[in-house]
């Protein structure tokens, strides 16, 4: 097995499952959160989520899908007090649950959504992301209906239409078969807390090469914000889609390579450089 601390970024609790995950497969994966998420609190989020729950109970219209871009979007909706108040609930949900991968379809299963009303691509896809799933989802689209986007936000915007190329993407493409995006945020993101425990970390980390699992752009841009001098020129970055990719290598990484966002590709992967 791999010799060198994998260094996993995820936000909790995630983070914990995968390097517990990884330790038993024999991995030296050590917990390194640069993200903390938390439930959407500005007045401007609960306004847009009520407006968008509203039209759930629509007897004309409705929503032809819920997308729900990570598995933190399905955690925070199903949890969350205005929706628990609509009365919704995901194993009586009939519409349509559009994941962009294996993890997000994962939590709208484990919150009781039935299979049989979850679109996802296909497990062979190259890439889990919003292109790949509109490839899946795009028949079902008709001028005129309304997909609910189920998001996230930075922390000091929650109103801002699409956060991510790929939800901007999916929405330019509903737009243009006539169709209407709409976002309701319900989690916020926000950078790590810069303790003296997370310095000590990166301080050590940095004087030995290491593997890093990044799965947000946003991650790289937080160990930026956080270590401005420290170099990675000896640290190898794994990063789950290629614009994470881009953005590790203008970070200084020395090498950045791609791998799917799972946990056996991750795993072979290693494996294959030991």
């Amino acid at each position: 097995m791999a010799a060198l601390p994998l260094i996993v970024t995820r936000p909790a609790p995630d983070n914990q499952r995968w390097v517990h995950a990884l330790r038993n497969l024999g991995h030296r994966a050590e917990s390194l959160p640069l993200m903390d998420i938390g439930p959407s609190r500005s007045p401007q989020a609960a306004t847009a989520l009520k407006a968008a729950l509203a039209r759930m109970d629509e007897v004309a219209g409705g929503y032809r899908a819920l997308m729900f871009v990570s598995v933190n979007a399905v955690r925070y909706f199903f949890s969350h007090p205005l929706v628990l108040a609509a009365g919704i609930h995901a194993p009586s949900m009939a519409t349509r649950c559009w994941s962009p991968g294996p993890g997000t379809s994962q939590a709208l299963r484990e919150a009781g959504v039935p299979p049989i009303h979850i679109d996802a691509p296909g497990a062979q896809a190259a890439q889990f992301e919003s292109e790949t799933l509109w490839a899946v989802v795009a028949p079902q689209v008709q001028a005129g209906d309304h997909v609910l986007i189920v998001r996230g936000a930075d922390g000091g915007d929650t109103t801002a239409p699409a956060q991510g190329t790929g939800r901007a993407w999916l929405a330019q493409q509903l737009q243009n078969q006539g169709a209407h995006a709409i976002f309701a945020p319900v989690y916020e993101r926000h950078a790590p807390r810069p303790t003296p425990a997370v310095y000590a970390q990166l301080q050590r980390w940095q004087q030995q090469p290491a593997w890093w699992l990044f799965s947000s752009s946003e991650c790289l841009g937080h160990l930026a914000d956080l270590a401005p001098h420290l170099s990675w020129q000896a640290h190898t970055a794994l990063a789950t889609h290629p614009r994470i990719a881009q953005q590790a290598q203008a970070l200084g990484f020395g090498q950045v390579r791609t791998v799917r966002p799972t946990l056996d590709d991750v795993h072979r992967f290693i494996q294959s450089q030991s």
